[in-house]
């Protein structure tokens, strides 16, 4: 009994563990709607955040503060991946277009696997 409960809960885990694909989309809604708290669900417990040239390594905690404060500062009208690939480490990465009421931010993604899930690593806003 004990092994049909595990070959259930190992199966329901396969089907239900969100995707690349999923977490890209769910990434997208959150910059679209400009929610820290959303996007943080996504970033790896330890991140660089770097906006026009300036990075620094945050906790997931101060990431979040960062990452309000820019959203505070840079309200969206609207997110867009333009592209997406791999380096030959296996690293994930995704190039985007965060725009504003007055210009736009590109976004350069660091995707990797931590324990089964695709967390943001690094995160780079530039001013185009």
């Amino acid at each position: 009994m004990i092994k049909i409960g595990f070959l259930l809960s190992s199966l329901l885990f396969t089907f239900f563990t969100p995707t690349q694909e999923d977490i890209l989309a769910s990434i997208a809604v959150a910059m679209k709607a400009g929610s820290s708290k959303e996007l943080i669900k996504f970033c790896n417990t330890n991140i660089e955040i770097k906006v026009d040239g300036k990075a620094s390594n945050y906790s997931i905690a101060q990431a979040e503060v960062v990452l309000k404060d820019f959203f505070l500062k840079n309200p969206p009208k609207g997110f867009q991946y333009i592209h997406q690939g791999s380096s030959p480490e296996g690293l994930k990465y995704t190039i985007g277009t965060y725009s504003l009421e007055e210009g736009s931010y590109r976004v350069v993604m660091v995707v990797k696997k931590v324990k089964n899930e695709f967390k943001i690593d690094t995160i780079n806003f530039s001013r185009e």
